[in-house]
């Protein structure tokens, strides 16, 4: 389950207004809608999730939303709301629209000990905390409710007139008026939050433990080749190559059928030395930003199922290895439209590495509205890697060039520009003191090139000591506030 925090863009999502005429308008009345209208919002069915949502206005519309996976742990629970509650009313001021009050929903289907109802008990103590961490924040639960087994419970509602103890079924997929508008306004709702997980799970069994020892062998091969720093470039240019076949490949052979069909297919197209060698080729930055250029086009839906198929090939003891893979799934699925399915990809990618830079910048561009057609525009400009392998360079430098567009090129130490802007004539000692030897600050004595001042090469005559105290400090010589001597 993804633990990271997934803040969204209101612009982002199906509001009450739908896209294709601002008079098209949505108005749900009741939990049992709201309930319904959860997935339309989040674009999947969440599972084993804490969501809130905003309202705004005067007819209280959608806003932003946060989604985040329940913590087992119930002494996390209130951490947690505060944490929740302060993102997103925070975010909603400092974009000068504060939210009128929340909605809450506590997602989560029972074991197979429990029922629906004991679900809705045990977590009514999370209920209970979010709505104290918002309603400290000045901003109400306007209603909070846990959905489980089918059903829904509504933890603000007492009246069992209309909120039953036993709760109230939910709506079938595809028959409200919230389904109808979403189908009118072109929105999909991309199965499950288990299922998208389940896409991008290594694999297990008897196919885990033949993957792993490719991996070895090809970790034994290509490592010592990466890290002498005498060959990495030509284990870049290989693994371009063996990535261009590939995906070729996967663009020759698209598959049908359900999700899982799909997938098998995939893994069907890949052999286990061939999928090593991708995966360790891939932990190379430079290697990854120019796999990065499979965006958009005939090459964006087979990239996405490749790097899919890759994260799934990570078991056992290589599972990190998955962050990069996920990473450029998570980037094509964005650049494709599916937000939800990148934001998968990209919390599962941190949750294995939490200090994936590429990872990073992609999730917080994703979740603060970031445009998208500038990352594009940017990646537009790095060399494919079909061409950039049919043509070899021999300097490291060239390949720092080819992928300094990339969303991922930034180092993971920020460069200081070749030529650095001059330091203001009076710079404080905190600055100069954090400037190297060779490029320290000047004193500011006198220097020939520029003219004195009258006092520039005099120094007025000592004070004469006549025994007395200086008026401001003490008879020990210190400040009258500091008694220290000098």
């Amino acid at each position: 389950m993804n633990q990271h925090i997934e803040p969204a863009n209101p612009a982002e999502h199906p509001s009450t207004t739908s896209p294709k005429t601002s008079e098209t308008q949505v108005t749900l009345r009741s939990p049992a809608e709201l309930a319904d209208a959860l997935p339309y919002l989040l674009g999947f069915y969440p599972d084993d999730s804490i969501v809130l949502v905003t309202l705004h206005g005067e007819r209280s519309r959608f806003g932003g939303r946060v989604r985040l996976g329940i913590p087992a742990d119930t002494d996390q629970w209130p951490a947690v709301a505060d944490q929740l509650a302060d993102c997103l009313i925070t975010s909603g001021r400092e974009r000068g629209t504060p939210p009128r009050g929340i909605i809450a929903f506590l997602c989560q289907d029972p074991s197979a000990a429990e029922t629906g109802r004991e679900v809705k008990d045990r977590l009514r103590p999370l209920a209970q905390r979010l709505r104290t961490a918002c309603g400290s924040r000045d901003v109400p639960v306007m209603e909070a409710l846990c959905l489980s087994n089918g059903r829904y419970w509504s933890y603000v509602c007492p009246d069992e007139r209309c909120c039953p103890a036993d709760g109230t079924p939910l709506a079938l997929p595809g028959t409200s008026v919230m389904a109808a508008a979403a189908a009118y306004a072109g929105v999909q709702v991309r199965g499950s939050l288990k299922e998208m997980e389940a896409r991008l799970a290594p694999l297990t069994g008897r196919r885990a433990d033949d993957q792993i020892k490719a991996l070895d062998a090809a970790a034994a091969a290509l490592v010592p080749r990466m890290l002498s720093g005498q060959d990495p470039h030509t284990v870049r240019e290989e693994t371009c190559a063996l990535l261009t076949r590939t995906l070729r490949t996967f663009r020759d052979d698209p598959p049908s059928g359900s999700h899982r069909a799909k997938d098998a297919c995939d893994d069907a197209l890949l052999g286990n030395g061939e999928a090593a060698e991708l995966i360790l080729g891939l932990q190379d930055r430079l290697t990854r930003d120019r796999a990065a250029a499979w965006l958009e086009g005939p090459d964006a839906a087979p990239a996405l199922r490749l790097w899919r198929a890759l994260a799934r090939r990570c078991p056992g003891a290589y599972e990190s290895h998955a962050a990069a893979p996920l990473t450029l799934a998570g980037w094509v699925a964005w650049a494709s439209g599916d937000a939800a399915s990148a934001r998968v990809a990209l919390g599962r990618a941190l949750t294995l590495d939490p200090d994936y830079l590429f990872a990073q910048l992609l999730h917080r561009g994703l979740n603060e509205g970031l445009d998208l057609e500038k990352l594009r525009d940017c990646l537009r400009s790095t060399p494919n890697p079909a061409e950039s392998s049919a043509t070899s360079t021999t300097s490291e430098d060239a390949h720092s060039a080819d992928t300094a567009c990339a969303p991922a090129a930034p180092a993971e130490a920020p460069q200081l520009p070749a030529e650095a802007p001059p330091l203001p004539a009076e710079a404080p000692v905190g600055t100069a003191a954090n400037v190297s030897r060779a490029g320290r600050v000047p004193s500011r004595r006198p220097r020939a090139d520029r003219p004195a001042g009258p006092r520039a090469r005099t120094r007025p005559a000592a004070r004469p000591r006549t025994g007395r105290p200086h008026p401001r400090t003490g008879p020990t010589g210190g400040r009258r506030d500091d008694r220290s001597p000098r």
